[in-house]
């Protein structure tokens, strides 16, 4: 599983859409590869050339982050959606109850 975010996601981006779609992922039981991407959606795709970016604009379409790619090959692209597919998918094989820490 590779989840492809922003440069400057840490631990102290808690707030952050990365941030959160990397704390429910953990939260779930998931030990998720983290792409960090430099550059930003904002920007043209000549100046957004590391390599997560152009990666994560193939697999989508777009420029934003995050994007996850499960294990089987899925593609989930945007926070809340990763959120979601992480409740819905623990590691253990059984739904979530709880919702992810902030």
């Amino acid at each position: 599983m590779k989840l492809y975010v922003c440069w400057a996601v840490n631990g102290a981006s808690r707030g952050h859409p990365c941030g959160r779609a990397y704390d429910a992922l953990r939260a779930a039981g998931h030990d998720p590869e983290v792409i960090r991407s430099r550059g930003s959606r904002l920007l043209p795709d000549v100046l957004n050339r590391s390599e997560g970016r152009r990666e994560a604009r193939r697999l989508t379409g777009g420029r934003t982050l995050p994007v996850l790619v499960t294990d089987d090959g899925d593609v989930v692209a945007d926070s809340k959606r990763i959120i979601a597919w992480a409740q819905e998918h623990p590691a253990g094989g059984r739904p979530s109850t709880t919702a992810a820490p902030r």
